[in-house]
């Protein structure tokens, strides 16, 4: 009986576990994710070259725009990454010592809930919005870059930029952020 107790024991510990590893795996990604992004982001803020006489609406939006892309992955990225040291530090054995000898999974379900599952929706939004806005500063550096140029091609350039980057935003939205984004916010 003794070993049987034991063994159980050993396989609720296992459970939660597993459930520990498959919420820092997720918290991994969107951190990666997120700070990747960012990443490219920033490089690009401090790398283009405005040109004189660019129209200020369009220095503003572009402004405007990748701006919200840095801090919103950054909001991401963030609370990812102090979930994941969150929950890394959570004691999967503290339950087994509290006489609650067959519930860890539960009771990191139960922290998870109330400690950690508002931080990781709002890192998963944070991301979600800053992906199809980071498509849309794709879509203005045509325009930014380009603004110079005195013959028409400058405008079919940037035209066509903007139409592949809206082009990939609606496949996002439509099938991507339709398939995904409710399944990944929803409690399991």
């Amino acid at each position: 009986m003794q070993q049987r107790a034991l063994e159980n024991e050993r396989r609720a510990i296992d459970d939660a576990r597993r459930a520990v590893d498959e919420k820092a795996q997720q918290l991994k990604t969107l951190s990666h994710q997120s700070a990747l992004i960012a990443g490219f982001c920033m490089i690009l803020i401090v790398e283009i070259q405005i040109p004189s006489g660019l129209h200020p609406a369009l220095l503003i939006s572009f402004g405007i725009t990748s701006t919200l892309v840095v801090s919103l992955m950054l909001i991401s990225m963030l609370n990812a990454t102090f979930l994941l040291v969150s929950i890394l530090r959570y004691d999967t054995v503290a339950g087994l010592r509290g006489g609650d000898n067959a519930q860890p999974a539960k009771q990191f379900k139960r922290f998870w809930t109330t400690r950690c599952e508002s931080d990781w929706r709002l890192a998963l939004r944070s991301f979600i919005i800053g992906v199809p806005l980071f498509c849309v500063v794709l879509a203005q550096i045509g325009w930014v870059k380009l603004w110079h140029f005195d013959d028409g091609a400058w405008i079919w350039a940037s035209s066509c930029i903007s139409i592949i980057a809206i082009s990939i935003i609606m496949v996002y939205l439509l099938h991507t952020g339709r398939k995904w984004i409710d399944w990944l916010l929803k409690e399991h």
